[in-house]
């Protein structure tokens, strides 16, 4: 399936500043950011917990108004939810009353696309993630990779030009997250949307990201662009390579500049346990 037959998935965000809460409670989320986002590239937003990921990737939804500045995609302001920006959080949240394939061929179904045609197309991204043969079963008779698979494909039936993903596979156990990384680069490969992607685990965001935008603690704020010269498509032997550990300690050293970073030979070698450690603070 092509899903870009014209590059679209341009962002462009211009001195954005967000303010969350009411009275008393009111705090700065997120501070004078800015980038700007290739079509078709994919982008790790990584900092530590509370630092204004979500909060960001809940603006480019539409789901959160700026208190100053601007984003846009393709040109157009983001003023509120839309198909064209389908998001994937770490929870899925397929319908447990509907099968696989009637959950993946929702969107078409709202659209009133007909159902021959609908259901074709969720065959064709059911396959493409590696569920052909589990059409007809539930949400619950799944693993949680395999769920992550369904949310993934349900979104792009809507041939979104960005796809936003808030730490899709934080909750997976560390054998299946790195197979659902290697999926995720797989279809993407295919379909050339783009992908931002917010995770607070290093070795993630090196092995999937063409660049990284490393955050501040709160208020968030894009403390240095990383970008990455991995070759595609990429393999689980790029995480013990020279390059990829220099990156590592650089991230670290970046997140926490003034604290005791942990010895990279104690980490355990695909990053998991006790890198994300580091960022729960």
């Amino acid at each position: 399936m092509n899903m870009s037959d014209t590059q679209q998935g341009a962002i462009d965000i211009e001195h954005l500043h967000i303010r969350l809460g009411k009275g008393k409670q009111e705090f700065e989320a997120l501070q004078d950011v800015s980038m700007s986002i290739r079509p078709g590239e994919f982008i790790c937003l990584l900092g530590p917990s509370g630092c204004g990921k979500s909060t960001l990737l809940g603006a480019l939804a539409g789901h959160l108004r700026p208190s100053k500045g601007t984003i846009s995609l393709d040109g157009r302001p983001v003023d509120g939810p839309a198909s064209e920006r389908g998001l994937v959080f770490q929870q899925h949240t397929l319908f447990p009353w509907k099968k696989v394939l009637d959950n993946v061929a929702f969107g078409l179904k709202m659209k009133g696309v007909p159902r021959a045609e609908r259901r074709t197309q969720a065959r064709e991204l059911l396959e493409l993630v590696g569920l052909k043969g589990f059409e007809n079963v539930y949400p619950s008779q799944l693993s949680g990779g395999m769920q992550q698979r369904v949310e993934i494909a349900r979104v792009l039936i809507n041939h979104p030009r960005v796809m936003l993903m808030d730490e899709p596979f934080g909750a997976l156990d560390a054998q299946t997250r790195l197979k659902m990384q290697e999926l995720l680069l797989d279809v993407w490969s295919r379909i050339q949307t783009t992908i931002v992607f917010i995770t607070h685990d290093i070795d993630e965001a090196l092995f999937l990201a063409d660049r990284i935008l490393v955050m501040s603690p709160r208020p968030g704020r894009i403390i240095e662009t990383l970008e990455l010269d991995f070759a595609r498509p990429r393999h689980t032997g790029l995480v013990t390579s020279p390059e990829f550990t220099r990156l590592k300690r650089h991230c670290l050293e970046l997140l926490h500049p003034q604290g005791k970073v942990i010895p990279l030979e104690r980490l355990s070698p695909l990053g998991a346990p006790a890198a994300r450690l580091q960022f729960a603070i």
